[in-house]
């Protein structure tokens, strides 16, 4: 399957987690800014991506805990390429959206600073 049909099966097949965010998202809601869903960076869908910021937004569900070795090269490829990176566990989405609105916001308005939410599963 070649990118362009994947990131529309991605977005049409969303989890919960990831329509909430976008629906936080969406429509430059944020401080005005644009994301894209499932956007291409290098060899790897972005769940959300900011390309005017460089700052990717990721939704991790619990098999991200077994597969934590796979997430670091994928962090780091895209940091590689200039991207900060936030990653969120779903559960947190779903039970928190409003600290996850306010971790993006930090994040876009001090493009220097890279948030690392420790959040647990």
């Amino acid at each position: 399957m070649d990118k362009v049909s994947r990131a529309r099966e991605l977005r049409r097949d969303g989890s919960r987690a990831e329509k909430i965010c976008w629906h936080l998202l969406r429509d430059r809601r944020i401080n005005g800014v644009k994301f894209r869903r499932q956007h291409p960076i290098g060899p790897y869908l972005a769940d959300f991506a900011c390309l005017s910021r460089k700052l990717v937004i990721e939704i991790d569900g619990d098999h991200h805990a077994f597969q934590v070795e796979a997430d670091t090269r994928r962090t780091a490829a895209m940091e590689q390429e200039g991207w900060r990176i936030l990653r969120f566990w779903a559960n947190e989405v779903v039970q928190n959206p409003e600290g996850i609105w306010s971790a993006i916001e930090i994040a876009l308005s001090d493009s220097s600073v890279t948030p690392s939410p420790s959040l647990s599963p």
